[in-house]
């Protein structure tokens, strides 16, 4: 964020006119911060309305201090002690003094060992920030000892890890403002709810809940649009000032493909950082192609011309390349399984992109697979399951589903059927030739499913919890990210719908879009047997 602005504001300004007004007034000794969508933000909320409070309060009223710490790093009782009473007094280890933390000058007690010398070191940090706060000097009066005490706050993310690693202490940190007999306030920031991580038997009070609802998609291109780190200017780059606006609408197309999976504004912006310099490289080309004679001539006869912002020609052009690429950046971006600077140089799209003729582009964009046409370059690999499922769907009669879904865990290849040879009679044309037959969506669904057991289970992630087999298939593919890709592929026109949009009675019926050489391509880029499994391959 810019020092100085309200961009941390977006979305929170309810909350925090709630919060603010707790610990400027008579906060409670504990709070519960539950937000389910984007905990991080929260927690970088909430430290930026402290030092809000801090930086804005009047004179003579309490000073508030506020110490925020993470309950994953902080798995050790020590760990979480030295945090916080290192947080109060801004104290920071260093290798000049032996990465000692903090203590008073007088008294080399360590606070560090037990609860009781934590609730010691509270007391200590207390008076050490009243007696720093009235200052030295006779010609300053002395103030009121209500007037000039201090106001603890206590900030911890994360919450919930402090019931697996630290579940002894999580009862008296709820407690700690009775324990300390101090004013302060302990926050809890978690994205699970209270009652999941609350300690039996009623050992710890009731907290002033606050629950933070999912952020709107206007909330979340608003906070990334805020955060475009502006260069110089002096050269071209992807972050001119004049990309600001191509910024601002390639940011409300992210949001568009990302929003079903994720309201978390950070991993969206994360995303962004990785697809923004690909998206940008082809206008940033294009100039310096345009201004390349120019840059061959005396700079102070000729100076560089500004870089003129895109026009919507180009924009529009931009937007249909790449918008097919987000999916597959938000498939491997999300949830951060690869690191966004090497996503974005293993995916750069070609020189000159913007030059060509859109006919001439037959490279495939971000990574995508080749050999494949009519738009599957870049599509994910689990839409490329689907249509694989819906080329059999369409071409093998229904018949012969369950020799695909029937058969025994040995038996991987299936038995041709015998060819009976008739003397007369007319000729069978395979259904391949024939055209694609409608089916409906439960049995593109039934379809998936048999592939995915049998295909993808070797590059799934662990999941020990799944025991029966076929759960995490069936898991898979009830999800919403399959109807959305359903969806997704019928406006790119690889599904054709045959049943009517307002249509309720019954599931849609589809058709498939792509030919046997594209169905082929797909499947050996899976792995998948294509022929083993069509009815007739012939």
């Amino acid at each position: 964020m810019v020092p100085g602005s309200d961009d941390w504001k977006l979305g929170y300004e309810q909350f925090l006119e709630e919060f603010s007004t707790l610990v400027a007034s008579f906060p409670p000794p504990f709070l519960y911060v539950n937000d389910a969508t984007s905990p991080r933000v929260t927690g970088s909320v909430i430290d930026f309305a402290l030092d809000d409070i801090q930086r804005t309060e009047p004179g003579p009223s309490r000073r508030v201090h506020h110490a925020k710490v993470n309950a994953v790093a902080c798995f050790t009782p020590r760990l979480l002690y030295d945090s916080i009473l290192n947080a109060l007094t801004k104290w920071k280890p260093s290798w000049d003094n032996g990465c000692a933390n903090w203590s008073l000058e007088a008294d080399s007690q360590r606070f560090n060992e037990n609860f009781d010398g934590f609730i010691h070191g509270l007391r200590a940090v207390s008076v050490h920030l009243r007696d720093k706060g009235e200052g030295k000097g006779k010609a300053k009066e002395k103030m009121q000892l209500e007037e000039q005490d201090v106001r603890l706050v206590i900030v911890i993310e994360r919450a919930e890890r402090l019931k697996e690693n630290l579940p002894e202490i999580l009862v008296p940190l709820t407690r700690l403002a009775e324990l300390t007999q101090l004013d302060l306030t302990v926050v809890l920031i978690s994205e699970v709810r209270w009652e999941d991580i609350r300690p039996s038997l009623g050992a710890s009070p009731d907290p002033y809940f606050i629950d933070i609802p999912p952020p709107a998609k206007e909330t979340i291109v608003q906070r990334v649009n805020s955060k475009f780190p502006m260069s110089d200017g002096h050269s071209p780059g992807p972050y001119h000032p004049s990309l600001r606006g191509l910024y601002s609408h390639f940011v409300t197309v992210l949001c568009d493909v990302c929003f079903p999976f994720t309201h978390d504004s950070q991993e969206i912006q994360y995303i962004a950082a990785a697809r923004w310099p690909g998206f940008v490289q082809p206008v940033l080309d294009e100039h310096q192609c345009t201004n390349s004679d120019v840059m061959d001539l005396d700079e102070r006869n000729n100076p560089t011309p500004e870089f003129p912002p895109p026009s919507e020609d180009v924009r529009m052009r931009l937007s249909r390349l790449f918008n097919a690429s987000l999916s597959t950046a938000l498939e491997e971006l999300y949830p951060r399984l690869t690191n966004a600077s090497d996503w974005a140089a293993r995916n750069k799209p070609e020189p000159d992109l913007l030059a060509k003729h859109p006919r001439h582009i037959v490279q495939p964009l971000d990574g995508g697979a080749k050999g494949a046409g009519n738009g599957t370059q870049a599509l994910p690999r689990m839409s490329r399951f689907i249509l694989v499922a819906a080329f059999l769907a369409s071409t093998n009669p229904a018949k012969s589903d369950l020799r695909m879904f029937g058969r025994g865990l040995d038996e991987k290849r299936r038995k041709r059927r015998a060819r009976k040879i008739t003397k007369a009679g007319p000729a069978m044309i395979p259904q391949r030739l024939l055209g694609p037959l409608a089916f409906p969506l439960d049995r593109l669904l039934a379809i998936l499913g048999a592939l995915l057991e049998e295909n993808d289970a070797e590059t799934r992630l662990p999941a020990p919890e799944y025991t029966i087999p076929g759960e995490y298939t069936d898991m898979e593919i009830s999800r919403v990210g399959i109807y959305s890709a359903v969806m997704e592929l019928t406006s790119m026109r690889l599904l054709h719908r045959t049943t009517p949009g307002d249509r309720i009675d019954g599931p849609p019926s589809f058709k498939c879009g792509i030919s046997f050489e594209v169905a082929l391509a797909l499947a050996k880029q899976l792995a998948i047997p294509l022929n083993d499994l069509m009815w007739d391959p012939a």
